[in-house]
């Protein structure tokens, strides 16, 4: 393995011998075997440890063994304390997105700090299984199943020739020692789901599906390279840039085939999702002056032209509207509203109240937009799979002329997210692969 390890790194250029590398170090086995292979490789490295204080007593076990670990190999220890769930529940988030937000933002503060080259991370083949099943489940374009790249920015990820088994192997045959963490055997994790249940099947199924799926995310990574080759050329016919910004022809857009496609491609880097490009690509031969949103951008359609402007901090929605930007936790006008993002675990209840909607987070555009309905909106309601005018589910629902003027829409991009206080829109439903729920309350 050692050879394999070494030969991976020359092969991706991760780091040269003498670069200073930052180990991060859980103390489980693939993190502890990555260690002792940077040992015996001779390379430059330190170790850092996060203790996120989730597990209580075994979390302080953890950092103790670690810290034991580097005293053995005589490099310096890294370790900071953090408050976990205190940070999640201030900004709204998940313990795993916290924990993930503050791990990598202190291992950015000590490459800078110390003059490292690069942060290493232990994942391995199957982690990047695992992620490649979570994008299928969340949606996702031919960028969330390129794998796990080895080389990100300042992070590396030196484990990525192995799987899981020959891991455990080696750390069996040369007596690696290690700690098992009790939350990878938690059920209420969709990852550890993909692990424990979903891949044991897929190996009954195929024993070499690992190797297989392996085969086909590196493919996947090739074509996508073969597609940014190509987009570049595509970029050169459709879009214009000047001084003003950046716009789009139309009529070359039309040209293209799969057309779709290509617009996602090319507007998916200012943040606009599959579904709001779908949205610009049935209007593109309707009448301009329609509006699109990303988190960041507006995109206007223009006769001839779809202009793109960057979504400044006030004044950019249109007359009547009102933004929610992302991380906000209430707002009191035009409507009172309480959000905040909870993980989908075993003990979420899913509401019936019409006051509060649960949605999948993955699914939202920001920001989101409060409006009044106009004649000729349309939305999927929450457990029907078509299209229904707003106008026919008024009357279906026997709604009287003051409560029409009175309700409220949350839009999401293009789509009605929720009918406040009534019916949520059908794609934005919490399911099985949801992670985390957008929860919102309509406050008296």
């Amino acid at each position: 393995m050692l050879l394999q390890f070494k030969q991976y790194i020359s092969q991706f250029h991760l780091f040269g011998d003498d670069d200073p590398v930052l180990l991060a170090v859980s103390g489980g086995v693939d993190s502890m075997v990555m260690a002792e292979l940077f040992h015996r490789a001779g390379y430059n490295f330190a170790i850092a440890h996060c203790n996120f204080g989730l597990r209580g007593a075994e979390s302080n076990q953890d950092e103790r063994f670690v810290a034991s670990m580097a005293e053995s190999y005589g490099v310096k220890f890294f370790v900071k304390h953090f408050k976990t769930r205190e940070y999640a529940g201030f900004n709204k988030i998940s313990v795993q997105m916290a924990a993930r937000t503050l791990r990598y933002e202190w291992f950015d503060e000590l490459i800078s700090g110390e003059g490292f080259r690069a942060v290493a991370t232990a994942h391995h083949l199957d982690d990047q299984i695992e992620t490649f099943f979570i994008n299928i489940l969340r949606g996702t374009g031919i960028s969330g199943l390129h794998g796990i790249l080895a080389n990100r920015r300042n992070i590396v990820h030196p484990m990525m020739f192995a799987f899981r088994r020959q891991i455990e192997e080696f750390a069996g045959d040369e007596a690696v020692r290690f700690r098992e963490d009790s939350s990878n055997r938690s059920s209420k994790y969709v990852r550890n789901k993909i692990r424990h249940d979903l891949m044991p099947l897929l190996g009954e199924i195929n024993p070499e599906f690992r190797k297989t799926i392996t085969f086909t995310i590196d493919r996947m990574r090739e074509t996508e390279l073969m597609l940014d080759n190509h987009l570049s050329v595509v970029r050169d016919k459709v879009v214009i840039e000047s001084s003003e910004g950046i716009s789009f022809k139309i009529n070359e857009l039309l040209k293209l085939n799969p057309a779709g496609v290509y617009l996602f491609e090319l507007l998916q880097p200012f943040g606009f999702n599959r579904s709001v490009t779908d949205e610009i690509l049935k209007g593109l031969q309707e009448s301009p002056g329609k509006l699109y949103f990303s988190p960041t951008h507006r995109l206007i359609k223009d006769r001839e032209l779809l202009i793109l402007t960057d979504l400044g901090p006030a004044g950019m929605q249109p007359a009547g509207e009102v933004l929610i930007e992302e991380g906000t936790g209430e707002i009191k006008k035009p409507v009172q509203l309480r959000l905040s993002l909870i993980p989908n675990d075993d003990e979420l209840v899913i509401s019936r109240s019409g006051a509060i909607a649960m949605l999948d987070a993955s699914k939202i555009t920001w920001p989101l937009r409060l409006r009044k309905w106009k004649e000729g909106d349309t939305f999927v309601p929450y457990g029907m799979s078509n299209n229904k005018k707003l106008s026919d589910y008024f009357i279906d629902n026997k709604f009287s002329i003051v409560e029409k003027e009175n309700v409220w829409l949350l839009i999401s991009g293009n789509e009605i997210a929720w009918l406040i206080g009534h019916r949520i829109g059908n794609r934005f439903r919490v399911d099985p692969a949801t992670e985390t729920v957008l929860r919102i309350e309509v406050l008296d």
